[in-house]
């Protein structure tokens, strides 16, 4: 099932522009280290979102090109990033006071498992991973809402969306969207809720590689990523 799943699953640069599309405009955003830094290149045109890094920069913007970048200027991920217009710079504290003060409008992070309930984990101390839990911990509990980009297995074709985690976990019922490689879920009242699906994957066997339950409410659409500055 694994092998067949890399002909129809979405890639991350897809999965970052769909979860792209659900910012609003002039939001507060936080972007996790990794993979969810990418949301940044795909801003819908138009709106104007505000991303924030904990390391102390708000207002920053995509990516540079390469040879271009500016070493003083990078997010917590170490990454280099473009600045716009009216940013700012601040302490590590004052950043952290902005997290924990409930000023973010979303939080999106990278994902280990997500439990049915909301429960994430996303960080471990085995070998290779991150050796603490870091800002994360602070971000998914004061954030008004925290959605999570993921592949919807892992690379051994195990379900990343489950009962229970089994991993240390990041924070407690935190989680409200998933935008996984295969679908787009919610998470409400202790269950998870399929909105949208990659047309080449049927409910049954999307469900056959889910850990938990998937609820559905009304139609469930295709997951079709197009448009202008789409990524294929």
């Amino acid at each position: 099932m694994t092998n067949a799943l890399d002909d129809i699953k979405l890639n991350n640069d897809q999965i970052a522009w769909r979860a792209a599309q659900d910012i609003e405009d002039g939001a507060y955003v936080n972007l996790g280290i990794g993979f969810p830094e990418r949301v940044a290149q795909y801003t819908v045109k138009g709106r104007t979102p505000v991303f924030h890094t904990e390391n102390g920069v708000l207002n920053f913007g995509p990516a540079p090109a390469e040879g271009e970048e500016d070493w003083d200027l990078i997010n917590a991920g170490k990454k280099a990033i473009t600045l716009k217009s009216g940013a700012a710079f601040f302490h590590h504290a004052d950043s952290f006071a902005m997290v924990r003060g409930g000023h973010l409008d979303v939080a999106i992070l990278g994902a280990f498992q997500i439990a049915q309930n909301g429960d994430l984990a996303n960080w471990s101390t085995g070998k290779g991973g991150i050796p603490a839990v870091g800002g994360a911990m602070d971000l998914v509990q004061s954030a008004k809402r925290v959605a999570v980009l993921t592949d919807h297995v892992t690379k051994h074709g195990d379900p990343k969306l489950v009962e229970r985690c089994t991993m240390p976990l990041t924070g407690v019922g935190c989680v409200t969207r998933i935008y996984s490689s295969l679908a787009v879920v919610d998470i409400a009242d202790g269950h998870f809720w399929l909105r949208e699906k990659v047309p080449g994957i049927s409910f049954d066997d999307l469900q056959a590689v889910t850990g938990a339950e998937l609820k559905t409410e009304g139609d469930v659409l295709d997951l079709i990523v197009s448009g202008e500055g789409a990524p294929v």
